[in-house]
């Protein structure tokens, strides 16, 4: 669950972001830029994360007061395997040597809702951790590097666990609505897996960054889940792409793999954020194709 060590929002006094040339983390700096609040953002070019001098280099740029998002990792479109695994741990443990050197004064760590076990239909932030993929485990084993490490300071940690993301931008073309709009545009075809009956939970790119923001202000603690409520199949997903791309075929095939569903109780997001309010998954659909047509 999430706590604020905060209870009335203040602007951090500076955010560093890692992996800032990410979907995720682009947005992010975006949206921090926007509300004034200074930020630095750092890629794999400014500092490999991988190399073993990345954590000094780190330490020397951090300051006590700063903010530090930690964002880089190789997706699973970037590889699924052990090796893949195994140099975003690296990643993990250059950060957590820097904060041994350095401490700040919050860590905000985004991870994903697949450290959560596949077989798990309605996830709450207590749900069982028990990830079945290289990338869950990843972001379950760079999680704990991070709770060891900031155990003996007085440094906050908030582990926010997202759902599918979507929106204008994407680097991934995951299966959804990010693959669905683009093939739409590309080809007037949308192909699914089976009929497309599998219900997840799309969270809209530009609300992950709202809620990091805020967690950022309150210098929130704990773990949390980011996730709408609201579960869509992904039948429902691409007949809303056709809608918003007239012409557009949406092509079932055979169904290889069985049928899962994904629900999320919102019950520690809406307690943590009262007055926050999701972007409606068609208005956020509706702006991905606007970006796409208009660049």
């Amino acid at each position: 669950m999430l706590t604020h060590q905060i209870s009335k929002p203040a602007m951090p006094a500076r955010v560093v972001v890692l992996g800032a040339r990410g979907f995720v983390a682009s947005n992010l700096i975006h949206h921090l830029s926007d509300q004034q609040i200074p930020v630095v953002g750092l890629s794999s070019d400014d500092l490999d994360l991988t190399a073993s001098s990345s954590a000094s280099t780190l330490a020397e740029l951090l300051r006590e007061d700063d903010s530090l998002v930690f964002i880089s990792a190789l997706t699973p479109d970037r590889g699924k395997d052990i090796k893949t695994m195994m140099k975003n741990f690296s990643m993990g443990q250059s950060v957590c040597n820097a904060l041994v050197r350095r401490s700040c004064a919050h860590v905000v760590y985004l991870s994903t809702d697949a450290v959560y076990a596949d077989e798990t239909t309605l996830v709450r932030e207590q749900s069982c951790v028990q990830p079945e993929s290289f990338h869950g485990t990843m972001h379950i084993v760079r999680e704990r590097m991070l709770i060891e490490t900031l155990k003996a300071t007085s440094t906050s940690l908030a582990l926010l666990r997202p759902s599918l993301l979507f929106g204008p931008g994407d680097t991934h073309n995951g299966y959804g609505p990010n693959r669905f709009v683009r093939t739409a545009l590309d080809s007037k075809q949308v192909a699914l897996f089976g009929g497309g009956e599998e219900k997840r939970d799309h969270v809209y790119i530009d609300d992950v960054s709202i809620l990091t923001a805020q967690v950022l202000a309150h210098r929130s603690a704990g773990v949390l889940n980011l996730a709408t409520g609201e579960s869509k199949s992904f039948r429902e997903v691409a007949d809303c792409v056709a809608a918003l791309v007239p012409g557009t075929d949406v092509q079932p095939s055979k169904r290889v793999n069985p049928i899962t569903h994904r629900h999320f109780d919102i019950s520690a997001l809406v307690a943590a954020f009262p007055d926050f309010r999701f972007t409606d998954f068609r208005i956020g659909l509706e702006r991905m194709v606007e970006k796409a047509t208009a660049s």
